[in-house]
């Protein structure tokens, strides 16, 4: 198979792109990924390098991965510092690396989109022609999984989300009434603190948003790294593009106080699903984040329709709030034998520990057990 790589994805056409996605996921679309690029939230300088891999026949995209040359691990959400340092100690270059993913998004998905098993199989020998240490697939879907599995040299990584479900709640109240009596009277009591606080909430679609309202956006995203003494991912003209290029799947809600706003949830929507992805404010106020964040969303998600909400990576306070634990997959191609196999023994015993992590975190929602 002839095997294509492009360093931008302005060089394909967006329908050609598109037409190759197995479902409506807005991470996906030419639209998103270009915005980064364009953006200038990826590049080498950043540690990003596009390096799309293609399988173009007589003209024609026939399957195509999402993929990076990367120089660090920073955005991935998929730790593997430890394997890097150790690669360091050992004198091993573990960088650059070839990664197949949505940059900072740590959202489940096709990552081989159209007919792409020879393009799967032909990344152990651009690794080796590239001199790559590694390639690494993450957060895969069970298609892929299907198909990585029967390849050799691959191995896979688990880890745990939390997403809440809309099992056809008439509304926040109905939602409530699934829970037990103490964790709804906790949820009523978090509600009811920022409602004194006098916050209202504004739910605004991508089209209808002005630039100044986007400079909002982007302070309070950045403030979120500033806090942290980090520097945000991605770039203010992100969002601008983003907005000019797919408008129908940006959800933003702002928290205003006083008629002032002092805060935002942004969100992406697609399918049956609802994305929240980034949230800032400029100010701390108590409680807050998790009325923006979660409870306006699962409000949202009740009113409009969808049926999963998937709020991010990480968060243990999602449980006791109806976030439900689901396990991601990753697979990781290791060049150096030494690496590989240490790798292997770790994530042997790493699989059985969120396997049973997994399990636990489930004692601590706060669902109905029985009738009370």
């Amino acid at each position: 198979m002839p095997l294509h790589v492009t360093q931008s994805l302005g060089e394909v056409s967006a329908s050609d792109w598109d037409a190759l996605l197995p479902i409506d996921q807005p991470f996906l679309r030419h639209a998103f990924l270009s915005a980064l690029e364009d953006s200038g939230s990826l590049s080498k300088q950043s540690g990003w390098r596009p390096e799309h891999l293609l399988h173009i026949e007589d003209g024609r995209l026939i399957a195509a991965m999402p993929a990076y040359r990367k120089w660090h691990s920073y955005g991935e959400y998929i730790f593997d510092h430890g394997w890097a340092d150790a690669c360091r100690r050992a004198g091993i270059d573990y960088y650059p690396k070839l990664l197949c993913a949505v940059p900072f998004s740590p959202v489940s998905g096709p990552r081989l989109l159209g007919d792409g098993l020879a393009l799967l199989q032909a990344v152990p020998g651009y690794v080796e022609v590239e001199a790559l240490s590694s390639a690494h697939i993450n957060f895969t879907d069970p298609a892929l999984d299907a198909l990585v599995a029967q390849e050799p040299g691959w191995l896979e990584r688990l880890g745990c989300q939390y997403h809440w479900h809309n099992r056809g709640y008439r509304d926040f109240q109905d939602f409530l009434d699934s829970l037990s009596s103490r964790k709804r009277k906790q949820m009523r009591k978090e509600r009811e603190q920022v409602a004194a606080q006098g916050f209202e909430f504004e739910w605004r679609e991508g089209r209808s948003l002005a630039e100044t309202e986007w400079d909002f956006v982007y302070a309070c995203y950045a403030n979120t790294y500033a806090v942290r003494r980090q520097a945000p991912y991605l770039t203010r003209a992100f969002f601008s593009l983003l907005a000019e290029r797919m408008p129908e799947a940006i959800r933003v809600v702002f928290a205003r106080q006083a008629g002032r706003p002092v805060a935002m949830a942004f969100s992406l929507v697609g399918g049956d699903s609802f994305y929240g992805r980034y949230w800032g404010c400029l100010a701390e106020f108590d409680r807050l984040h998790f009325e923006t964040c979660f409870y306006q969303g699962m409000d949202y998600a009740i009113a409009q329709g969808y049926q999963r909400f998937d709020a991010g990576a990480q968060g243990e306070h999602k449980l006791i709030r109806g976030f439900e634990p689901v396990i991601t997959r990753s697979w990781h191609y290791l060049s150096h034998p030494g690496l590989k196999d240490a790798v292997a023994d770790f994530l042997q015993e790493e699989r059985a520990g969120v396997r049973a992590y997994a399990e636990q975190a489930r004692a601590a929602l706060p669902y109905r057990q029985t009738a009370e």
